[in-house]
């Protein structure tokens, strides 16, 4: 006797769970940021660039945003910052003090090594150029929805907290 082929049982219906994204590779995630972050960086210079005015050129503000970044640099580490000769550092930086935006000071380890740091007038013409810049960046942020302004923040919150350690691992070193 032949047997009927048997049936399958049918499998009981289940929802489907949703769909998960797959994890991010840390290498696509850096290619994201390498691919978005020239982007944002013109935004921000044109911004800067346009609230420096007649009293700076962009380079200056450059400079005098990264003392403000780093007290106590000296020349050489302004010139390795700008790309910039020695002599060319030197230049922009004996402006800024004549400007009274930057103040040498001598440092206490090394008496051949100056030691920069921003004046009173130096901090306050960087603010005004900050909040100028501010005010550009959120006008042209105001036009994303709250869900995207969050996760905005969050993913700044994760890039700074992975490049501050790497800077202050670096500084260890050092």
């Amino acid at each position: 006797m032949v047997r009927p082929a048997a049936r399958k049982a049918a499998a009981p219906r289940t929802t489907a769970a949703p769909k998960t994204l797959a994890t991010p590779l840390p290498s696509a995630c850096a290619s994201q940021v390498l691919d978005i972050v020239p982007t944002v960086m013109d935004a921000l210079r044109g911004a800067m660039r346009g609230n420096v005015g007649d009293q700076l050129s962009v380079p200056q503000f450059r400079c005098l945003n990264f003392i403000a970044r780093e007290p106590g640099a000296s020349v050489s580490a302004v010139a390795a910052f700008l790309g910039v000769t020695m002599p060319t550092a030197s230049a922009m930086v004996d402006r800024l003090v004549r400007a009274g935006a930057v103040q040498p000071s001598t440092a206490a380890d090394d008496r051949r090594r100056s030691q920069l740091h921003l004046t009173e007038a130096g901090r306050a013409q960087l603010k005004q150029i900050r909040l100028g810049a501010h005010g550009d960046l959120a006008r042209a942020l105001a036009t994303r929805s709250a869900d995207e302004l969050k996760a905005l923040q969050d993913g700044l919150a994760v890039l700074r907290r992975a490049f501050r350690h790497d800077r202050a691992d670096q500084r260890d070193v050092s």
